[in-house]
């Protein structure tokens, strides 16, 4: 009996197709941590993308000689995995088309995406990506770049299942600080640490509303940034709690330090993992159907709509492996993912 893949045997074609992206989304603006995130994602491997920062990171009035910059670490050999972005200025700033056209004119065909800050709503991010695809047509480029943006004004979250079903979006990020300084003191400072941004329910309001609809739209929901990066244990709570509780599936380091409890809160236990292995490889030589399973000492039945909850499992395992340190058992890597 031929054996069939949970991808074909759990999937209907017409279902949305959600980007298999890293849990960890790296920022990195000033060369020399440019280049250190580079070697760090060397050694680590892609479970995390680096985006090179031409928004905070860019100084005032060198914004195009920064974006000549991206380009050339984008393609220099140090990119190993083809998982480095870029984010440019916002689509009003006076050098947003000149970075797009350097960065899209050199770079186009290895940058994994253009990060699109603060649009102020859905005519705004048609407008940056409009700029995007101009560039892409009169430079030649042969792929489409995946476009992700950040939500952090009130125009963009009111028009959130807008920017999510637009079709060049691959991911929506929150802007924790961006949007609490808009509400023009009504949120405190405390909306803005690692506990009150967890708190405060119009910052939970709009975390809820983002990832719902990334989820409704088949888009990666990005976390917002701790900015204390020294509390490690603070980090990871916080990114256990994006992951477990609010449905995002990726979240933002700004500090090589939070890289690696970013990647180990994003995934999935041990016992997960082995639990979902025995499931899926049991229904699979079962062919699918329902099948009985032991888990703690109590019988339960599984089905397709379970298979569907265990593969995910599996494919974030998968995701969240980096050099030498796979989680997946070799038995499930060769039979799900191809490799031994």
């Amino acid at each position: 009996m031929n054996k069939v893949h949970p991808r074909d045997a759990l999937f209907d074609a017409s279902e949305l197709a959600v980007p298999e992206l890293p849990v960890c989304d790296h920022y990195a603006g000033v060369e020399v941590r440019m280049r250190k995130s580079l070697e760090l994602q060397a050694e680590l491997g892609p479970v995390f993308d680096i985006t090179l920062d031409g928004e905070d990171g860019a100084p005032v009035g060198g914004e195009v000689e920064h974006a000549h910059l991206i380009a050339e670490l984008v393609l220099s050999p140090q990119n190993h995995f083809g998982r480095v972005g870029a984010r440019v200025q916002t689509v009003d700033h006076p050098a947003f088309e000149r970075m797009v056209d350097v960065v899209v004119g050199r770079a186009g065909e290895r940058l994994a995406y253009l990060m699109v800050p603060k649009p102020r709503g859905l005519a705004d991010l048609e407008r940056a990506i409009g700029v995007i695809d101009e560039a892409i047509a009169r430079h030649g480029v042969s792929r489409q770049i995946p476009v992700h943006a950040l939500v952090e004004t009130h125009g963009a979250l009111r028009e959130v299942q807008a920017l999510a079903a637009h079709p060049r979006i691959e991911s929506l990020s929150f802007g924790l600080m961006d949007f609490v300084s808009d509400h023009r003191g009504a949120i405190p400072q405390s909306g803005m640490t690692v506990k009150g941004q967890f708190e405060h329910p119009l910052v939970m309001r709009a975390k809820l509303e983002i990832s719902a609809a990334c989820h409704a739209w088949g888009k990666v929901p990005s976390h917002c940034v701790v900015t204390e990066f020294k509390h490690l244990s603070a980090l990871q709570e916080a990114a256990t709690r994006a992951c477990r509780q609010l449905g995002y599936t990726r979240m933002w380091s700004i500090h090589p330090d939070q890289i690696r409890p970013i990647v180990d809160a994003f995934s999935p236990t041990t016992a997960e993992v082995d639990q979902a292995a025995e499931i899926l490889l049991d229904a699979q030589a079962n062919g699918w159907g329902p099948i009985r399973h032991r888990h703690h000492g109590q019988d339960t039945l599984h089905d397709r709509a379970s298979y569907r909850y265990f593969w995910h499992v599996l494919e974030r395992a998968h995701r969240t492996s980096g050099t030498g340190a796979g989680q997946l058992p070799g038995e499930v890597r060769l039979a799900f993912f191809g490799d031994a």
